[in-house]
């Protein structure tokens, strides 16, 4: 298989992050819509993907591209692909999910019935088979409609890649580990800056800031589904990923990154989810109240996911607490603050307008990123870099 094309869904709103992690992994980007990034690599780029990159949702390989308007035409349409470059004869396979938008075909358990039914005619006919036992890999395929055109993509990754398995406790309304990745590259924060998350609940952010300061891997210690798939891409694929991975790491720098929150058991969960990621010698968490809030040294990043009404606190505190989070932040000497909300009267009570604010969609809940910008740091003599 030497050239594929890849479909990297996202959160709305973060496509630009990923599109240039996908560039920096060294692969040329196909196309940008919204929620997700399509390029194409070869057969390591399904490894590499699913291993490296941190703000994709999973990685899928894209069967093909066809326009139907009746399910008779979609029938005929699937049957045409070549599933059996994809699926063995002994493959399991069954569409996990169908999504239709502005699209004539609308229902997704019949969209999900009649790909079935054409797959496995296609396969009778190429394997003379008449019935087939499923015993063998798993070969989930998702099929996208927009717009009358469907995407047709078998799913690589199975489990979700926000699922770093690390967090084995969680607080009540939990940042998905893709989208703490994305808010952190989102700013210029660098691991000799220092980072604090005062709401950082079962450690998400101030974890996932950990590791890309060490250089770990997202996907380096979990399975995917395309493990199994020998027809399409080698073991040794995954083990030249996962070997790439751990050379790349480098676990034994110093940082500066801290943790609060009210909740002390959260704290001890957020302690336990680091220690999981490999990560927990790099963080200091501390249960601590929004208004314990201070830092002496200058020139940090505050980085937080505070609660806004729909989850966690009831909507008539969240002045007040917003209000704190104004005062707290005007103590901290040239520090830059970065807070994803649903808040909508966020910067009013924080008392001053953000600098940037960026729109993302967090599952269906619209958030908004408020970036409040404080000064670069001076530039380092030569002789202090040097030393």
């Amino acid at each position: 298989m030497s050239s594929i094309e890849l479909v990297a869904p996202c959160h709305f709103g973060l496509e630009a992050v990923l599109k240039k992690e996908i560039t920096d992994l060294g692969y040329e980007i196909v196309q940008v819509d919204d929620g997700r990034v399509t390029f194409c690599g070869d057969e390591n780029a399904i490894s590499r993907a699913n291993i490296f990159l941190r703000t994709a949702e999973r990685i899928l390989l894209k069967v093909g591209k066809i326009r139907a308007v009746t399910f008779e035409e979609l029938f005929d349409k699937v049957k045409a692909l070549s599933w059996e470059r994809y699926i063995p004869a002994d493959g399991k396979f069954w569409v996990t999910k169908a999504s239709s938008v502005k699209s004539r075909l609308f229902s997704p358990s019949d969209i999900q019935s009649i790909v079935k039914k054409a797959m496995v005619e296609r396969l009778k006919t190429v394997y003379h088979m008449e019935w087939f036992p499923e015993t063998g890999a798993e070969y989930p395929i998702r099929i996208s409609f927009m717009k009358d055109e469907a995407t047709i993509c078998l799913d690589t990754t199975g489990l979700s890649l926000h699922k770093r398995g690390y967090r084995t406790m969680v607080s009540k309304a939990p940042i998905k580990e893709t989208l703490a990745a994305a808010l952190i590259m989102l700013t210029p924060w660098k691991k000799d800056r220092i980072l604090v998350d005062p709401f950082c609940g079962s450690g998400t952010i101030p974890i996932e800031a950990a590791m890309i300061a060490a250089n770990i891997a997202p996907g380096v210690n979990r399975s995917f589904t395309a493990e199994k798939w020998t027809n399409i891409l080698g073991r040794k694929c995954w083990y030249q990923a996962v070997d790439e991975a751990n050379d790349l790491m480098d676990d034994g720098i110093e940082t500066d990154i801290q943790g609060y929150d009210l909740d002390g058991d959260i704290i001890k969960a957020a302690r336990q989810n680091a220690a999981a990621a490999g990560v927990e010698h790099l963080i200091h968490f501390q249960q601590r109240p929004v208004s314990g809030l201070h830092h002496p040294k200058k020139y940090g990043f505050l980085i937080s996911n505070p609660p806004y009404g729909e989850r966690l606190e009831e909507k008539e505190h969240l002045p007040e607490l917003y209000r704190e989070i104004g005062e707290r932040y005007r103590g901290l000497d040239s520090w830059s603050m970065y807070l994803i909300t649903g808040y909508e009267e966020a910067e009013h009570y924080i008392g001053r307008k953000a600098d940037k604010n960026r729109k993302i969609y967090n599952g269906m809940l619209k958030t908004y990123y408020y970036q409040f910008l404080g000064p670069k740091p001076p530039r380092a003599r030569p002789q202090e870099r040097q030393e």
